[in-house]
């Protein structure tokens, strides 16, 4: 029988509305574990999840039947209501709209690893403002800095 074969690496970054510092490292952890939960539950593999208190980074391995949309939009959601349910701060929690989406060959998968691994080295010398556009340069994607995230200066 015939099956469908495929390696699909996807990198997503999303942040916090208005760019706020608000993912405390005490809460961090449980805040990766939830989302690489919704992950697994809608039958993609999770590679790597890091962040700064403004913004998170993840790696997972898709199947072609997963809409990549679908899931972004519901891991926002439900990691939103979780942040707020647990009251993990004393006012409500956001995300920002909308979010980056890069994909990678399994050749330089460690390479990703490791950088999402290392994010807060990372940011010691570059801003998340920086690294957004730099991804986007990368990989050729045309933006103009009005449509991009709310930057808070």
């Amino acid at each position: 029988m015939a099956g469908t074969f495929s390696q699909i690496y996807i990198q997503v970054i999303f942040a916090v509305k208005g760019r706020d510092s608000l993912i405390q490292s005490k809460w961090e952890e449980e805040l990766y574990k939830y989302i690489s939960g919704i992950v697994k539950n809608k039958e993609q593999k999770m590679l790597a999840i890091n962040g700064m208190p403004d913004h998170i980074h993840f790696l997972m391995g898709m199947k072609p039947s997963c809409c990549l949309s679908d899931l972004v939009r519901e891991i926002k959601k439900s990691s939103n209501e979780f942040i707020n349910e647990k009251k993990f701060l004393p006012f409500k929690f956001q995300w920002q709209e909308g979010y980056g989406a890069f994909s990678y060959s399994r050749s330089v998968l460690d390479n990703v690893i490791r950088y999402i691994n290392n994010q807060k080295e990372h940011h010691k010398k570059q801003s998340f403002r920086d690294e957004y556009k730099d991804f986007l340069k990368k990989f050729q994607i045309e933006f103009k800095d009005e449509y991009l995230f709310e930057w808070i200066d």
